[in-house]
């Protein structure tokens, strides 16, 4: 580990990372915790033919929250109508969650359960009550905005740093009304911020990571992190390479993030999530598939690189790994058992009901 970076962890206030193996004994122990947890990645995508399902058993998720199209209201509600058709096709292995207790009967049936969300509200176009028809269709997660403008406020790499709109003002109140997490994980500055203050039920950051640990325009900072948590909202950690930190990144550098995320916020209010493939990048893309196209829509301020992942998170078994890093840094087994998925299951209480 270079000096500078591990300054830079000293810093944080992360735990230094050089620590030793796990014995047998620890490592066992781990895996009889990790197969009786819920565990819940708040964005994660996948292809869902055979490699994709055999993909999702080899996690052991409970449960996720995966990301529909969202150009506009026509390209959702196709997506929506898919969906319910694979849950039709596949009541043996997947659950439409759209209460908390879905998500506690896939993990007592074996199956994973499913939350349906948007990264983008241009999905309701300018009609508030668009947002009634994808409700009644089973969406429960809208990120206010993606990186850009839109009509309710402003995204993470946009010039400007505006709050948001008064449509957006609108939106955020019909969410709370249906149940429907507020997601501001790709929002600027002020309009993460006016998401907390306004919305009246808890928000959430679904996927992202910690600017005192890396510098980028997805992380959120200390004061956004604590004003999340003090609203009551949970604040999952991607597992994506380049938004963890330079080249290399591993496990380590991931749970550098979560640790400083517990400090800042809280153990009741940290989550984890991928922002990937379930069988990994590196299974499922190229850098033509996915490094190319992101060169042309993404600002060279995103910093995406090929390879993009952390080749320790890049297979199923990702939070496997990464809880026997916990597990090192001390982490105790209900306070692992809370990032791997209770915090998001309380909070999915809380927005969706029981």
């Amino acid at each position: 580990m270079h000096r500078r970076d591990l300054l830079k962890g000293v810093a944080a206030g992360a735990a230094l990372p050089l620590l030793p193996d796990l014995l047998p004994a620890q490592a066992s122990e781990m895996e009889r915790l990790y197969d009786r947890a819920v565990v819940i990645d708040t964005l994660a995508i996948e292809n869902w033919d055979e490699a994709g399902f055999a993909a999702a058993k080899q996690t052991g998720y409970t449960g996720i929250q995966t990301s529909l199209a969202n150009r506009n209201l026509e390209a959702v509600t196709r997506d929506l109508t898919a969906w319910q058709e694979r849950f039709r096709q596949h009541p043996d292995k997947l659950i439409h969650a759209i209460k908390a207790a879905d998500i506690e009967r896939a993990k007592g049936e074996g199956k994973l359960a499913v939350v349906l969300g948007c990264q983008n509200a241009t999905c309701i176009e300018s009609r508030v009550d668009n947002l009634n028809r994808l409700y009644e269709m089973g969406m429960r997660c809208i990120q206010l905005t993606y990186n850009a403008r839109n009509l309710l406020g402003d995204g993470c790499t946009e010039r400007t740093n505006a709050g948001l709109s008064d449509f957006g003002l609108e939106v955020v109140a019909r969410m709370n009304e249906l149940g429907m997490i507020v997601d501001l994980s790709h929002c600027g500055q002020q309009t993460a911020a006016d998401g907390i203050e306004f919305s009246k039920k808890p928000p959430a950051f679904t996927h992202t990571m910690c600017k005192s640990i890396y510098e980028h325009p997805r992380a959120k900072s200390d004061e956004q992190l604590k004003a999340m948590s003090d609203k009551g909202g949970v604040t999952g950690i991607v597992t994506l390479g380049y938004f963890l930190g330079p080249d290399p990144v591993s496990a380590v550098d991931y749970v550098n993030h979560v640790h400083h995320a517990v400090k800042v916020a809280g153990i009741d209010h940290v989550g984890m999530a991928t922002d990937y493939q379930l069988r990994g990048i590196e299974a499922s893309a190229t850098r033509e598939t996915w490094y190319v196209p992101r060169l042309r829509t993404f600002k060279p301020s995103y910093k995406v690189r090929w390879p993009s992942w952390a080749p320790d998170l890049d297979k199923p078994d990702r939070f496997r790994v990464a809880i026997r890093e916990m597990h090192k840094r001390g982490y105790k087994t209900g306070d692992i058992e809370k990032l791997l998925g209770l915090n998001w299951l309380r909070y999915f209480r809380e927005i969706f009901g029981s």
